[in-house]
């Protein structure tokens, strides 16, 4: 058993349904695809958490969590970071990445909203275990999953 200390993180998988069928928010930092996500503050919870995260990181606000606050986490990677991802529609709104103060720059340089095969497609395994619970519990569909 591992004695390192465990860095907690919480984020969303936000999906759109449309007519041209269910699209997924990917956020691109360099050459990795991943999800809004980021530390818990002090005396915040994982659901709070992803909520902040995703205002911050893209500038969406208006989350639908129709499947309730169920959850799924990562395997510890990183150095020990362990991301609690909820899933969340997003029915409108623009997507921005903003400025990071603390940065000084966006966290990320692109975004995009993409079919559930790309999104699977795109990113690592760990994200494709919490993409895959996502789906299914949106009762989304994919092609090649």
């Amino acid at each position: 058993m591992s004695s390192r200390v465990l860095k907690y993180a919480a984020g969303v998988v936000i999906v759109r349904l449309g007519p041209a069928g269910p699209r997924v928010l990917l956020l691109r930092a360099y050459r990795n695809w991943d999800l809004p996500k980021g530390r818990l503050e002090p005396s915040e919870t994982p659901f709070e958490a992803a909520n902040r995260e995703v205002r911050e990181e893209t500038g969406l606000s208006d989350l639908n969590f129709h499947w309730g606050d169920d959850s799924i986490e990562t395997e510890p990677y990183a150095g020990g970071k362990v991301v609690r991802f909820y899933v969340a529609q997003s029915e409108s709104g623009d997507v921005s990445l903003p400025i990071n103060p603390t940065l000084g720059r966006a966290e990320h340089h692109e975004f995009r909203w993409v079919s559930p095969a790309d999104a699977l497609g795109l990113t690592v395994p760990r994200l494709q275990r919490v993409l895959r619970w996502a789906f299914e519990h949106a009762g989304i569909a994919t092609s090649n999953a």
